[in-house]
């Protein structure tokens, strides 16, 4: 028998209670016989007729199915474990971790004999440490200090192997057989607790690989990502593999600068620039931590050492403590967590748990450490005791703090024990919750509750100092846990229950953004509004009809925009606009573009002008013009325009979505904004062009608008269908200016100013889409038409197209008795007396024309599907030229107005008036909804649901199928009116 003064049986000094006593008798009488029956174990059963070692082996033959497994599997391996000191055979278990490779490089062991040793070994030395844990053995510091020698050991033994087979394949030249890792030209960090010798019984390990990609090392250098990423994949499987023995480590490479979107090893000027950038305070908490353990050791302490002026701060760093309390408070907005519970508390992330803890020590280390370098060791418990003795807390505070945390780690390592899983969380059954509380050497379970409510209380009351002026966020909404790498569960339930049909997607794009992926958000102030805000956010976006949808639109404006603090800001601090912002995020994405690339014209959504629109152009004008303000110059003027129209029309969109206007009001308004914006724009060019060439003697000019823009049923997308007519006394072709030019070139130029300043992109974005081919000859004409010649045409070379174009013109802009001029012309052109039949005829062959061009069978083309608003208007249109000579009422309205007075005039029965007018306006209500959030073409098959689902609502109607026929039954009935009134 072996000397047993040290061994581990003779230092064992307490054991859990057991639950379940007849079951765990009955195990350890089976286990009693097996080993009298193996001589390498059979010195154990001496100590199991009474005793300590008894007392232990029944809690865990009851209490932790894993421990128990490992116990009889290999009863040998028990007895050797318990008549050794635990110091020896945590070393010998590490030793031989660490030299397997050299086993396999001597052809002494096979790759698979490796593979089955790492996992033995493990086994080993998880028993040991539960052993000497729960025994009483070992110290919290002893057994996490135990765990992370091992854990290097581990990650040391197999990055040797990996490269000693990378070496046979000729991929990798090793300086040293012996020592592989040595100027491997990659390292091998540990981070979090396992950096820390912190590592707690059944955690993964965070670990992040560094490479030099100029290491001579290589063979091909071009080649060093791929092979040292093929090396880190390789580690990976080695440790975490589950064969018929077990695994040895679940690896988690997501520590590593934005790990979904780069490779498993980074170089290190990649590395460098990342944390010099878009570093987070999370992140220099984690490398806090940080520690070389495989791979070239002395490059990643260079690395480190290269790293300090981002973890540590010259000065005073206060705002970690906002930064790092706002992940805090993610992780507990959740509604009950300002109660400690018992059942289903989690002692890690709960409230009063190991995480409050850490944050409150790394925190102070992140605010303090860059001026007291006392202050940046990687032990939490270390930190507590160089945290007093720096002068930041009381001896109180280190002395309930460090106890508080030798229990929660205790605690914490007996859940793990259980079943070898990597969790946190206390039982929600309250009879597992009993026999847990055994388990941790409590009588009761009463008597549990109250130990971990006392010390978590303790917690929470040392954090709240630290952190006592942190406003709540989102309490009703749920866990909200963006920071690190890995999905949070109690996330992605909290982002399904707002609604996210993909959470993992969601959480993987706020992520994303915290790890500076779009420049917009990569500001500290950016990120920092952003934690704080995000929240609330998720909550607004969950409220829409798409919340994905919605998402992704914020995610693809933020890669559009230079900055995004203005905006966070503003939502930051209205709730109201927020909640607006993500409906238009969700149904309306030209709106929630216009608010990404102009923040401030969401002001406009909380003026109290915002509820009482108005479509009157007079009063739209002067508010075009208010915000145009005055100007610099001319480009100035051109900047101001567009920021003035961009604000009128988001106003306009907004009340549309909101349904402050009707679609109809809303296409008055935009129709509105366009003819003040054309008013302000003509006489800004006109100025300017008079400055440069003077006037031309007695010239007057009106500007037409025609289509949409001359019926006012403009939409968020029309283009500006125009048209320019002047005059001039023509005895005078030249005009007075310095650069004088010829009437005709004159109003040419001027025209095509117009057009520009119209038209031309400037750094403030574009303003309209103008189409002059309506004038004389399309676009074969001179843009600007002299009157005379234009009158001349449209009475003698027109057809009746252009004529039909001009049942909807209205003058605009230009010399007002000029205008009424033209406006009498117009009117004048239109009364003309025609022939029905031929008009009718000549409409059915355009209508016709402009099916064969452009299709007409596609239902959800309101203009072009047959019985469509071209038929209507084309109906509307045909009534005007036959009839107006007889019925002048008729020119000079809309589709529905021209229906209406038709009816009154008798040429429409009353049923056929009617269903024209409701025909009309329920496709132009849903015209104005597609052209509101949706650009170009409309798409059924890719338009978002919700939006299908926002114009079946503002037909009345349930969903996009019942609208789908029922505008299948609109078109029918309007073809019917189509071909009776056009026969």
């Amino acid at each position: 028998m072996q000397d047993q003064t040290n061994s581990l049986l003779s230092r064992l000094t307490k054991a859990p209670l057991v639950a379940d006593t007849k079951r765990a008798k009955a195990q350890l009488a089976d286990f009693v016989k097996r080993i009298r029956e193996e001589p390498a174990a059979e010195g154990l059963s001496s100590h199991l007729e009474s005793g300590i070692l008894r007392d232990l082996l029944l809690a865990l033959s009851d209490h932790s199915p894993f421990l128990w497994q490992l116990i009889v599997n290999d009863p040998a391996r028990t007895a050797r474990l318990a008549f050794e000191p635990p110091e020896g055979s945590h070393r010998a278990i590490t030793d031989s971790q660490s030299n397997l490779f050299r086993h396999v490089r001597s052809g002494a062991m096979t790759r698979a004999d490796a593979v089955r040793a790492f996992r033995q070994n493990r086994n080993a030395h998880a028993l040991l440490v539960a052993l000497a844990d729960i025994g009483g053995v070992w110290s919290t510091e002893e057994v996490t200090q135990a765990l992370s020698d091992f854990a290097d050991a581990s990650v040391a033994g197999g990055v040797n192997l990996v490269l000693t087979e990378t070496a046979d394949l000729g991929r990798i030249k090793l300086g040293n057989p012996d020592a592989p890792g040595e100027g491997a030209g990659f390292t091998v960090l540990a981070l979090g607790k396992h950096g820390a010798g912190e590592l707690n019984y059944s955690s993964d390990i965070d670990l992040v690989i560094f490479f030099d990609p100029e290491a001579n090392v290589l063979k091909d250098n071009s080649e060093a990502a791929t092979i040292y990423t093929r090396i880190a994949q390789q580690l990976a499987k080695l440790l975490q593999e589950r064969t018929a023995d077990g695994y040895v480590h679940r690896v988690d490479y997501r520590l590593r600068p934005d790990p979904g979107s780069t490779p498993t090893a980074m170089s290190l000027s990649s590395a460098y620039v990342y944390y010099e950038t878009v570093g987070q305070n999370w992140e220099r908490a984690a490398f806090i931590k940080a520690r070389p353990v495989a791979g070239d050791l002395a490059l990643g302490e260079t690395f480190l050492k290269e790293l300090r002026p981002f973890i540590w701060r010259k000065y005073f760093d206060f705002a970690s403590i906002a930064d790092v309390h706002a992940m805090k408070r993610q992780i507990h907005a959740v509604r009950g967590h300002d109660e400690i519970a018992v059942a289903g508390h989690d002692i890690k992330l709960g409230r009063g748990g190991i995480r409050e803890i850490e944050f409150f020590v790394q925190t102070q280390q992140l605010v303090f450490g860059g001026r007291r370098p006392n202050l940046r060791g990687r032990r939490t418990l270390d930190m507590l005791r160089a945290l007093h003795d720096e002068g930041w807390i009381t001896a109180k505070a280190r002395d309930e703090l460090s106890d508080a945390y030798r229990f929660l780690r205790t605690i914490e390592h007996r859940l793990q024990m259980l079943a070898d899983e990597q969790t946190q969380r206390l039982p929600s059954d309250e009879e597992q919750l009993k026999r847990f509380a055994k388990f941790c050497g409590y009588s009761t379970l009463k008597a549990f509750a109250k130990a971990l409510t006392d010390q978590a209380k303790i917690v929470q009351g040392h954090y709240a100092l630290l952190f006592e002026e942190g406003p709540e966020l989102a309490s009703d909404i749920g866990s909200l846990v963006f920071t690190g790498t890995s999905d949070d569960p109690e996330t992605l339930s909290t982002l399904q229950r707002l609604g996210f049909r993909e959470p993992e997607r969601v959480a993987e794009t706020v992520r994303g953004w915290h790890f500076g992926r779009r420049p917009a958000i990569q500001s500290a102030r950016a990120r920092e509004v952003l934690t704080e805000l995000t929240p609330a956010l998720l909550s607004a976006l969950g409220g829409t009809a798409d919340p994905d949808g919605a998402l992704a639109a914020l995610d693809r404006a933020f890669g559009r925009m230079p900055a995004a603090v203005e905006l966070l800001t503003i939502l930051q601090s209205h709730d109201r606009l927020r909640l607006l912002f993500a409906d238009l995020l969700g149904t309306a994405p030209r709106l929630a573009d216009t608010v990404a690339q102009s923040p401030h014209v969401l002001d406009a959504l909380i003026d109290p002008a915002f509820g009482a629109p108005t479509t009157d152009d007079d009063v739209i004008e002067s508010q075009v013009r208010q915000l145009i303000g005055p100007v610099r110059d001319y480009e100035d003027f051109l900047d101001r325009i567009r920021d003035a129209a961009r604000q009128m029309r988001f106003v306009t969109g907004a009340r549309l979505l909101s349904g402050v206007l009707s679609p109809a009001q809303a296409g008055e308004a935009y129709a509105a904004i366009a003819s003040a914006v054309i008013r302000a724009s003509f006489d800004e060019v006109r100025r300017a062009f008079e400055s440069e060439h003077g006037t031309v003697p007695g010239a007057r000019v009106a500007i037409l608008g025609l289509g949409r823009l001359g019926s006012r049923e403009l939409t968020a997308g029309s283009d500006l269908d125009l048209v320019v007519i002047y005059d001039f006394d023509e005895n005078s072709r030249e005009s007075t200016g310095p650069r004088s030019l010829d009437a005709v070139v004159y109003h040419t130029r001027l025209t095509q100013r117009l057009v520009s300043a119209l038209t031309v992109p400037t750094r403030r974005g574009l303003l309209y889409e103008v189409d002059l081919r309506l004038r004389p000859q399309g676009g074969k004409g001179p843009v600007a038409s002299q009157f005379k010649g234009f009158v001349n045409y449209q009475r003698t070379e027109a057809d009746l197209w252009e004529h039909m174009a001009l049942t909807r013109a209205r003058v605009l802009a230009g010399d007002d008795v000029f205008g009424a001029e033209v406006s009498d012309a117009v009117r004048n052109i239109l009364t003309i007396e025609r022939d029905p039949k031929k008009v009718f005829k000549d409409v059915r062959a355009m209508r016709e024309l402009i099916a064969q061009e452009k299709g007409d069978s596609d239902p959800w083309d309101l203009k072009l599907a047959r019985g469509g608003l071209t038929d209507l208007d084309f109906i509307a249109q045909a009534l005007v030229l036959a009839h107006g000579g007889a019925h002048p009422a008729l020119i000079g309205q809309g589709a529905e107005g021209a229906f209406a007075k038709a009816q009154a005039e008798g040429l429409l029965d009353n049923g056929a008036a009617r269903s024209l007018i409701d025909a009309h306006k329920l496709l132009n209500d849903i015209f104005q909804w597609q052209r509101l959030t949706i650009e170009g073409r409309f798409d059924a098959e890719t338009a978002p649901r919700p939006i299908l689902k926002r114009l079946s609502t503002v037909a009345g109607l349930p969903n996009e199928t019942v609208l789908l026929s029922h505008l299948s039954d609109t078109y029918r009935q309007v073809t019917e009116i189509y071909k009776a009134v056009l026969k």
